[in-house]
């Protein structure tokens, strides 16, 4: 599946200083970032408002001094024209009334000229960049969720999860059996949900039985239905759930959790596309298709006899694992305002958002129950908080308590490039080599993060080799 490029992010100069423009734009067109940047400038407000409304920037660096007009005035006039474009303010009069005033206009970032430096400029831009993707994800969301045909509430923009999407969208339209494995929590009855929609078979019936949920001795009778005078207690036919199916699809959550006498039936059914209800002397042809999750141990299940290998075998045609919260944890700020804006509005509260500091808690969490731990922890934030935005103390004790002693100790007798190197490592780690965040969290732009891991030798996870111990090792 052809992967879409991604569009390059455009970016006005708004400054009546020509050296000062064609530096930035020198710095801004040779930045070493994917995808690139696209620049044009403006030396007047006017013609720099024109620009604005015919090419739709992305992002502006906005003098604000500047010939025919206050620079804050052309602020405000963007900021209202497209609320969506992100105003990065730069001022040769540095004044922190300035960057205040500036803030409550709506702009993105306030910095000097005396400041300005070709990593510092960068990875401001980059920051904003993201923004910006963040808030058209954002919306895309919300398209989604109104569309019957999109990815229904599967939310989540990290490269795992756009994975996931793709392979969702190659293997939907066809009738093959699709295995889900994942952790509890993860969400893989919305990926079935998703796989579903988008099939030819979405007009039709979705059943679903979780076979933990019912008792072994029930399940069969679930599944295949059977005659009144069967067995105790049939006092009439009943329908299976395997014919009710029909033309559409059967998901059967926590497949681990089946008997080995009813996956060899189950085996039979998926092989002759045929079975006889429990107490019957007909059969009943069936047609639909198999989604099974689970969240066990695979391999595990099939070496103690808990899976049967030729059911796993009929049932993996093709299998999507949906990956736990801890590894795409730059989906978190994503999915906590959707589930703040969602519980807001169910609890009519005056929540916007998240502070930075309880964002600081919750990236840093492991999250054993993953989505579904943080759509409760969100909503409780939303019943407690007193604020506009959710603090700290509005997080569960439980996930306050999980991070409290999650700290860098230092040390003895170690170089101050040592003890660098060890805080970006384990910073590295606790974000999932996420390097984004973890430039967040360490106060660094994410040029100077990697700089920092070229000087102290700390390549990523899956490029290590062990050529290079590690500080602290012999």
């Amino acid at each position: 599946m052809a992967r879409v490029q991604p569009r390059r992010r455009r970016v006005l100069v708004v400054d009546d200083d020509p050296a000062t423009v064609d530096w930035l734009k020198m710095v801004i067109e040779q930045a070493a970032v994917d995808p690139p940047f696209d620049v044009r400038s403006a030396g007047l407000g006017r013609t720099g408002l024109a620009v604005f409304d015919e090419w739709r920037p992305d992002i502006v660096l906005l003098d604000l001094l500047l010939p025919d007009g206050d620079g804050m005035d052309v602020l405000k006039l963007m900021k209202e024209r497209a609320p969506g474009a992100e105003v990065i303010v730069i001022s040769g009069q540095g004044t922190i009334a300035r960057a205040l005033d500036a803030g409550q206009a709506g702009a993105f970032f306030f910095v000097e000229k005396s400041q300005l430096d070709p990593a510092g400029i960068v990875g401001i831009l980059e920051r904003a960049a993201r923004q910006v993707d963040e808030r058209v994800t954002h919306e895309e969301l919300r398209a989604k969720l109104r569309d019957p045909d999109g990815m229904g509430a599967v939310i989540g923009q990290s490269q795992v999860m756009r994975e996931l999407f793709e392979l969702v969208d190659a293997v939907a339209p066809s009738n093959a059996n699709v295995l889900i494995q994942g952790e509890n929590g993860t969400g893989k009855e919305l990926i079935a949900n998703a796989l579903h929609q988008r099939s030819p078979r979405a007009a039709g019936p979705f059943i679903k039985i979780n076979c933990a949920a019912i008792p072994k001795d029930l399940i069969e009778s679930e599944l295949f239905g059977y005659k009144k005078g069967a067995f105790t207690g049939a006092n009439a036919d009943k329908v299976g759930l395997l014919e009710l199916a029909e033309g559409g699809a059967l998901m059967l959550d926590e497949i681990g959790e089946m008997p080995a006498y009813l996956q060899t039936k189950l085996l039979r059914v998926l092989q002759e596309r045929e079975y006889r209800p429990i107490g019957s002397e007909r059969f009943v042809k069936v047609d639909f298709r198999l989604i099974c999750a689970t969240n066990i141990d695979l391999d595990a299940a099939l070496a103690d006899g808990r899976l049967r290998e030729d059911l796993y075998f009929r049932i993996n045609t093709i299998q999507l694992r949906v990956p736990p919260l801890r590894e795409r944890t730059e989906d978190i700020p994503l999915l906590c305002d959707w589930f703040v804006e969602k519980f807001a509005r169910r609890h009519q509260k005056s929540v916007r958002g998240v502070s930075p500091a309880a964002y600081h808690l919750l990236i840093r969490s492991r999250w054993p129950g993953n989505v579904r731990e943080l759509e409760n922890a969100m909503e409780r934030a939303v019943l407690v908080t007193r604020s506009s935005e959710i603090q700290p103390g509005d997080l569960p004790d439980s996930l306050r308590a999980s991070t409290a002693d999650d700290t860098f100790a230092i040390p003895a007798h170690r170089t101050l490039a040592e003890i660098e190197r060890m805080a970006i490592l384990q910073t590295l780690e606790r974000t999932n080599w996420n390097k984004q965040e973890a430039a967040q969290i360490l106060g660094l732009y994410r040029p100077t993060l990697y700089n920092k891991m070229r000087r102290h030798g700390i390549v990523a996870r899956d490029q290590r080799r062990r050529t290079v111990p590690a500080v602290g090792e012999a």
